[in-house]
Order: structure tokens, then sequence, then C-alpha cells
């Protein structure tokens, strides 16, 4: 991805964020081990407030960012219901509202994820 494109991108986000109620909420899937699959949202607000939950009914891990943060890498702290706790690492797709990433919690579990509309199909 050019760095410019990126940019560019990532403020036609803020913008249309900001013109269409200050918030975008995009869904989130995280594939977990041994076919566990996670669903949830992530929602970025022009406040610079960025936050995400997902849930399989028993299994629940939040968090929060900075979602004026323009690096097209950026990484999260998780902390799930059980008590573990991890960093998330995602990285947007050129358009801002989608992308991948890797999550790894302390009991050395990780797993891969995915947001923006590839994710609203798990």
């Amino acid at each position: 991805m050019n760095l410019k494109k990126g940019a560019l991108a990532l403020a036609m986000l803020a913008a249309a964020t900001y013109l269409s109620g200050c918030a975008v909420t995009v869904p989130v899937a995280v594939f977990a081990p041994k076919g566990q699959i996670l669903r949830g949202t992530a929602t970025a607000a022009m406040t610079g407030s960025g936050t995400f939950s997902v849930s399989d009914g028993k299994l629940t891990c939040a968090g929060s960012y900075n979602s004026l943060d323009m690096s097209p890498t950026i990484s999260m702290p998780v902390q799930c219901n059980d008590g573990r706790k991890g960093i998330i690492t995602a990285t947007r797709n050129w358009d801002g509202l989608s992308g991948a990433g890797r999550v790894r919690l302390n009991d050395g579990t990780e797993g891969d994820f995915i947001f923006g509309e590839m994710a609203a199909t798990f």
C-alpha cells in the first residue's frame, strides 16, 4: 500500500465518520484455536475513542484504541472475561474500514481476525 493512498483513505474515513454521525461500526470475526469463532464489532468515533468487542456466547474479549491513529498497523490491548489479557495487532486495508490481524493472549493462545465487510459473512 502506498503511504499517500493510506493517508488519503484514512482522511476520507475520518470525514465520512464525521458526516455520518460521528462513528463508524464494522463487523469483526476472530478465529481462535480448535475452530472457535468469536463475532462482534469495532466502532471508531471522531473523538478518538475506538472500541471493539467479540464473543462466542461464553467467552467475551474487548478493548479500546485511538481511532484517530493514522498508522496502517496499530496495536491494541484486549481483556477477556476469563481473566486473560493480550495484544491485538491490526493492519487496515487501503479503505481504512477493513483489514486483518493477530491476537496474542498472555496464556500463549493466538488467533487471527478480520474486520470489515468480509467479517460479516462469519
